[in-house]
């Protein structure tokens, strides 16, 4: 090449040719909206789940606050009559146990004074001895009713015992205070047991049982009957007024003691039947036809009845009518052709009346 020759000289070095830019890849519209949809439907069951969580709790709150007024204002009319009866050492307990359950129970503590008031007027006055004179205490009145309790115990005469020990106890205070205490603890008990189990006072049991827990801790056995024997007390106490009520309480009793009974001779698996019965009854007169198929159905398990089995039979041909028929049933419905329901009918040979909470039962009514 001539060194002559003129070379170019370039002032910029040479650009390549531009990339084209990537475009952006963009999430189809239906399943953004299918997301937010996933996400709306997640948070509604989140808040359905903590609604229903919460609204079960004001429920049992609201039944257990009901079992403890009627047990206080029980225990307040009975405080009352034995204050009318001149008992007012008992009427003492019974309005202290008022307070345990209810504070703020209206009146209880001025009926309570009242009693310690009477209490105070009518104590024996104390006598004291004359200082030059010391006689030997006679204590032969005490031993025999120590002695007399003790076999009254062997007797399983769990009252005449606790008479004995209480008139041994006001004689003497301080003659041998832990063994009549421990005897007094014996005889509350199961003569508590027995009101519950054999004679049908549910309301005495349940009081001897809170005596006898002033001298020693119940055993589980004897707290399982104290807090049977209250349920049976509040479930009856919804008869014939709620049967919803009736059928949560006795659902939990029928299967622990279907024996247990109160004052009118009812069982508990008798009013469990019953109250399904009534139950099922009320929920075909709202139109809820399965829901009143199921309650039958759980009453007929436990024995025949002519009333349930005619209710059944209508309300099990809505029910599947209305789960097949589709438009054809509702329009059914439109036209009133609904079962008739029936709300009295007289009692069979396998069946005895419907009781009410206060009704004695027949006579021919087995005894459990």
């Amino acid at each position: 090449m001539d060194a002559t020759m003129p070379v170019e000289v370039h002032s910029q070095p040479p650009q390549a040719p531009p990339h084209p830019k990537p475009k952006k890849r963009r999430f189809p519209a239906l399943a953004s909206w299918s997301l937010l949809g996933l996400l709306g439907l997640l948070l509604i069951a989140v808040i359905s789940a903590f609604g229903g969580y919460f609204s079960g709790i004001d429920l049992r709150k609201q039944a257990q606050a009901a079992q403890v007024n009627a047990q206080a204002d029980e225990q307040f009319q009975l405080g009352l009559q034995d204050m009318q009866a001149g008992r007012y050492d008992l009427a003492r307990q019974r309005f202290e146990y008022v307070i345990e359950l209810n504070p703020a129970y209206p009146g209880v503590t001025d009926k309570l004074a009242d009693a310690l008031l009477y209490m105070s007027a009518t104590a024996t006055p104390t006598v004291t001895p004359i200082p030059t004179v010391t006689p030997t205490p006679d204590t032969r009145n005490v031993q025999e009713r120590l002695s007399q309790a003790q076999q009254e115990l062997a007797n399983s005469n769990w009252s005449a015992a606790i008479d004995n020990l209480l008139a041994l106890r006001q004689a003497d205070p301080v003659y041998q205070p832990v063994w009549v205490d421990d005897m007094l603890y014996v005889s509350f008990v199961n003569r508590g047991r027995d009101k519950i189990l054999n004679q049908a006072d549910l309301e005495g049991g349940i009081y001897d049982l809170t005596i006898a827990a002033q001298f020693g801790l119940l055993d589980t056995e004897s707290r399982g009957l104290q807090n049977w024997a209250r349920l049976y007390i509040t479930g009856a106490s919804f008869w014939e007024l709620d049967w919803a009520q009736v059928v949560y309480y006795f659902a939990q009793i029928a299967p622990a003691l279907p024996n247990l009974r109160d004052g009118s001779g009812w069982t508990a698996a008798e009013r469990y039947r019953l109250g399904l019965i009534g139950y099922g009854e009320d929920l075909a007169e709202q139109a809820e036809w399965c829901d009143a198929q199921e309650q039958l159905e759980l009453a007929l398990s436990m024995g025949p009845d002519e009333r349930a089995s005619q209710l059944l039979e209508d309300v099990s041909n809505v029910c599947s009518g209305g789960e097949q028929g589709g438009s054809d049933n509702a329009n059914a419905n439109d036209n009133s052709q609904q079962p008739p329901v029936e709300t009295e009918a007289a009692p069979t040979e396998e069946q005895p009346a419907e009781p009410s909470a206060t009704e004695p039962p027949p006579e021919s009514t087995p005894a459990p």
